[in-house]
């Protein structure tokens, strides 16, 4: 049990590795299946060490019965995620000389949803179903952007890297990307790089962001000015 633990804490790196069609997926230097014999909900049930605060906001949100039953693609930010955006949050508060949130409860679950949602896409999505992306060719290869269930524009693509010496011949990253001002969609874009893509469920497709490289809500700031707009709520005795 403790080794299991142990590996599902270092999902951060795992990574998907493409060569000549070829797909690996890595998971704490282990090969493994892709498909998962459940929902997407079962599925980071049965990581519960790295998903545990995940599913809680999930749940708060009210949509389990969407990434449960629905056909979506979910972009899952990990546990790690969410506290990093919930320390920010109560530094804020301390700043401010209000109590600090000890329960995510707490936030209200218009702010979990608005926030969510923005993770979740409707219909089934690999990675070999994005454009390319290039950060330097952007022009040229600017990924595609799509409507998430919560309505708001993102961008999604696949970062080609080199290898030995040829452009774009390594394996291929899929990127996950917050347009800060939708009136200019290349300008400032928040790129969270995804740590495994393709994990195929009953009735979706799940790819699980860097949990070292994201605040759950892309800018701190956005989750931190609509949780203390909606009002913290106070903790429950």
């Amino acid at each position: 049990m403790k080794n299991q633990k142990h590996i599902v804490w270092k999902l951060a790196v795992v990574m998907l590795i493409c060569f000549t069609g070829c797909k690996k997926y890595y998971f704490d230097s282990g090969i493994h299946d892709p498909k998962f014999n459940g929902s997407s909900i079962k599925y980071l049930e049965s990581k519960l060490d790295f998903f545990d605060s995940t599913l809680m906001v999930i749940d708060l949100a009210g949509i389990k019965n969407v990434i449960e039953n629905e056909e979506v693609t979910f972009f899952a930010p990990p546990s790690g995620c969410i506290t990093r955006a919930v320390l920010g949050l109560n530094r804020q508060l301390q700043f401010n000389g209000k109590d600090t949130v000890k329960e995510l409860s707490q936030i209200k679950p218009q702010v979990w949803k608005n926030m969510l949602s923005n993770y979740i896409f409707k219909g089934k999505n690999l990675l070999k179903d994005y454009p390319q992306r290039d950060t330097v060719s952007y022009l040229a290869y600017p990924g595609q952007n799509y409507t998430s269930y919560g309505g708001r524009i993102m961008n999604i693509g696949v970062i080609y890297n080199d290898a030995g010496g040829v452009q774009y011949a390594g394996y291929r990253q899929l990127f996950l990307a917050y347009i800060p001002d939708l009136s200019n969609p290349m300008v400032s874009l928040r790129n969270i790089p995804i740590a495994t893509s393709d994990i195929q469920t009953n009735n979706g497709v799940i790819h699980v962001l860097n949990r070292t490289k994201h605040t759950f809500g892309f800018f701190s700031n956005t989750f931190i000015d609509q949780a203390i707009s909606a009002g913290i709520d106070p903790l429950t005795p």
